[in-house]
């Protein structure tokens, strides 16, 4: 039982979150989400004031450092609500519900999230960022919270239960053309929009796959000038390899510097994949760079952290950023003279004075194409420079799910770049897991310094079934552990609709269905049920497709179990790198290639 005592202070210093240690010093009396808070808000009658957000959040810092830190905000905040922290990474079903509230009432969304709530839990407003001091047009954060007190005291017994729900996309019926997505390409510089930039790795693999099954010239042309952009501008990490978040500008320039463990694993997927397919040694090369980013910086005593901030003492992109001058003095002639026809630098660089690198895009008389993104010496050297600078911080915590997907990306890169001793880390991943996230019953959700956070979702339980899933196409021994993950995944549905979590101390949450930035926990439960299904020579009925842009991995799913797959039978195992890409293959008898509804008999 929580002292009152407990209420009248920030009690974050004992938080197992990197986000939310952030906060502890907080002159504002931050509680971690918990039934007893929630209980204290509704005996004190004071409404909540929940702040989501994660602790490589660019914005999520600048108001930790700004209102967050302010006395007089904090004071204010103290005596009139119940101020609650959230790690969106350890509570995604509550930042889910939250941010669908503020795009109901906004029509946009972002972090960090801050949603004011009644007592009883009902949120009735939410903003993101909001400085300590009015400023460009922004009212603080202080006279926010004034009035929305006065709001509350007024109407708070008027505001209406939120009731969130997720309605699937709209079906397609048919196969998807490439045409649906073609309204969205940007056929100038590549990707889909004509603003931010952001890496479509669903997408990608779904048009890919669909590439593997028949050849399409537009999914072709889209493929590989997606893939070049993404490659050769400055979404990617060129010295050291991996991706950044996306791209503020149209033409991927100018990166948001933070670097996912998501968007690694997924980009390795993506261009592993697109080397099988399109056969270009190039993208080979920038998934061996991927990999090479994942060891260097990511792992950790077999697992991977979360993340990495953009800021470098509190400057964006510090640690990745060149003074055409510094790039002078720090190389040889010969090597800076090689460097520009690699790159493109001015002297006025592109980034606040500084070059952030991009490849030339062109070949020119003067500057010509280097060819494929193959290592260069000269990267090498200043690499070594960049390293002896201050890094960023990282998230330590490891995700499960992240972790599961990470399984899947390694596994898949080995059997598609030929390379078997990615599958079998990929495998090592799989066991770890196991062995500290599941009790027999449920998968745990994240682990920070030897603590387990219980918390069972979704999304976590269909990454590891399809990570296993995957080994038990070649591997003996993972029959059990399939059943019991499947049992787990099955858990999760409820009136022929998934629930990403059923959580104690919050309601039920019904889960996503946006493959964006990751596969939604709908897309990775179907797709899991689906290679289980084959794997025991059980049914599956065909499934629809949906709009590719929304859904591109459930599409995926779709072209499975609709016969766009080689479902191969043997009775011995396969070298998994000798098969298609788009192939699944189990152990029985009549030996036996199954594609587009017709059984051949293999070989």
């Amino acid at each position: 039982m929580e002292s009152r005592d407990t209420f009248s202070r920030n009690t974050l210093d004992g938080a197992t979150s990197p986000y939310l240690l952030q906060h502890a010093g907080h002159p504002v009396w931050w509680q971690e989400w918990s039934r007893e808070v929630l209980d204290h808000a509704l005996v004190e009658d004071k409404p909540l004031l929940v702040s989501s957000g994660y602790s490589t959040c660019h914005w999520c810092h600048v108001m930790a450092a700004g209102a967050f830190s302010d006395p007089a905000t904090a004071g204010f905040l103290n005596q009139h609500f119940v101020c609650i922290k959230i790690d969106r990474e350890q509570r995604p079903d509550i930042d889910q519900v939250l941010m669908q509230f503020m795009q109901e009432q906004n029509g946009h969304g972002g972090w960090p999230l801050n949603v004011f709530l009644t007592p009883g839990g009902d949120p009735f407003f939410a903003l993101t960022y909001a400085p300590v001091r009015e400023e460009g047009g922004r009212i603080s954060f202080l006279e926010v919270a004034q009035q929305i007190i006065g709001y509350y005291r007024k109407h708070g017994r008027f505001v209406q239960p939120f009731a969130p729900g997720e309605s699937p996309p709209p079906v397609m019926g048919e196969l998807p053309p490439v045409d649906e997505l073609a309204r969205y390409y940007d056929e100038e510089y590549g990707g889909f929009g004509r603003g931010q930039k952001f890496p479509p790795h669903s997408t990608l693999l779904f048009l890919l796959y669909r590439l593997a099954a028949e050849e399409t010239p537009l999914a072709r042309t889209i493929s590989i000038e997606t893939l070049d952009a993404m490659q050769r501008g400055g979404l990617h990490d060129h010295l050291q390899g991996g991706f950044f978040r996306y791209c503020v500008d149209r033409r991927w320039t100018i990166p948001h510097f933070e670097k996912m463990l998501y968007d690694q694993v997924m980009a390795l997927w993506v261009f592993a994949l697109a080397f099988k397919v399109l056969e270009r040694e190039e993208y080979r090369t920038t998934a061996e760079k991927i990999l090479l980013c994942l060891e260097e910086t990511f792992e950790r005593e077999g697992f991977y952290i979360t993340a990495y901030d953009a800021d470098t003492g509190h400057e964006e992109g510090a640690t990745y950023l060149w003074s055409y001058r510094e790039l002078q003095e720090a190389l040889s002639p010969e090597e800076f003279s090689r460097l520009k026809e690699i790159y493109l630098l001015t002297e006025e660089g592109n980034f606040e004075g500084r070059n952030h690198l991009v490849r030339r895009p062109i070949q020119t008389p003067a500057h010509p194409d280097p060819g494929p993104l193959s290592p260069e010496p000269v990267e090498a050297r200043l690499l070594a420079l960049r390293k002896q600078r201050p890094q960023p911080s990282c998230d330590e915590k490891v995700l499960s799910g992240l972790n599961a997907l990470a399984a899947t990306a390694l596994i898949q890169a080995g059997r598609l770049m030929r390379r078997p001793d990615l599958e079998e880390k990929g495998e090592n991943l799989v066991g770890h897991l196991l062995a500290t996230f599941w009790d027999g019953n449920s998968l745990g959700h994240s682990a920070f310094r030897g603590e387990i956070q219980r918390h069972a979702f979704l999304t976590d339980t269909a990454a590891l079934l399809l990570a296993v899933t995957l080994l038990a196409e070649t591997r003996d021994g993972w029959d059990k552990v399939t059943e019991e993950l499947t049992d787990a995944l099955l858990t999760f549905r409820e009136e022929g609709r998934w629930m990403e979590a059923r959580s104690e101390d919050f309601r039920p949450v019904e889960a996503a269905w946006f493959d964006h930035p990751t596969p939604s926990g709908v897309s990775l439960a179907e797709m899991a049920l689906t290679r289980t299904a084959i794997l025991r020579g059980n049914d599956y009925p065909p499934a629809p497709y949906y709009h590719p842009s929304v859904c591109g991995f459930l599409n995926i799913n779709a072209l499975i179990r609709n016969g766009e797959f080689h479902i191969i039978t043997t009775l011995k195992t396969l070298r998994p790198e000798d098969l298609p890409a788009h192939a699944i293959q189990k152990r029985g008898s009549p030996e036996t290639d199954c594609f587009r509804g017709t059984c051949r008999l293999y070989p």
